[in-house]
């Protein structure tokens, strides 16, 4: 595949998974990669709701676990410029540094890691707009595409759950290539459906 197409993934600040091939994301857009990736908010515990289950969106004992997701799509639409600072921020103030994203104060502090004004994030959250965005966009994927979890590569009407286990550790040639194969299986090889090792080395 020469160049990839558009395509979308999606995110949940408290999945390790996604933090892996986010970081791959970010470090390979930092070192020129020419993706057009939009992220896409998917809040994991809506996907643990049964049928007929009050939503998680509207549920208090969920609610604040979107504190991180709401504050991500705050900067991805307000401070797009900030968005990859954010976004590395909370990943790691996460599974890096152990922190709970519900607490607003570990929330606060990786905004302004990632060079935002955090109080005036976190007053868009409280505003109410950032989970009606969220919501919307975790929908519309499931609605249209069955997604499931994070992270979900999208391209077009296809969609692939990829389980990266590796970090990229600021390899820049690494996040490229790694992506880039992620995509050519999406987009180039649609009859592997499942591809999964029975043991995981470490």
């Amino acid at each position: 595949m020469a160049t990839p197409p558009p395509f979308a993934v999606t995110w949940d600040y408290r999945c390790p998974f996604a933090r892996n091939a986010h970081e791959h994301l970010l470090d390979g857009l930092a070192g020129g990669a020419g993706w057009d990736v939009r992220f896409v908010p998917f809040f994991l515990n809506q996907s643990h709701v049964d049928e007929g289950g009050t939503p998680a969106w509207e549920d208090p004992a969920h609610v604040p676990d979107l504190l991180s997701l709401e504050a991500g799509v705050v900067v991805r639409d307000r401070f797009p410029d900030r968005f990859p600072a954010v976004h590395r921020a909370l990943f790691a103030a996460r599974h890096d540094q152990g922190g709970n994203l519900r607490d607003r104060t570990v929330v606060a502090e990786a905004l302004e890691a990632g060079g935002v004004d955090a109080s005036a994030v976190l007053a868009e959250v409280d505003d109410g707009w950032p989970r009606l965005t969220a919501r919307a966009e975790h929908e519309q994927v499931v609605r249209d595409l069955d997604v499931f979890g994070v992270p979900t590569f999208i391209v077009g009407e296809s969609a692939v759950f990829a389980r990266l286990m590796t970090r990229p550790g600021g390899d820049r040639t690494v996040a490229r290539t790694t992506i880039d194969r992620v995509l050519d299986l999406l987009v180039d090889h649609p009859e592997l459906n499942e591809f999964k090792h029975t043991r995981v080395s470490r």
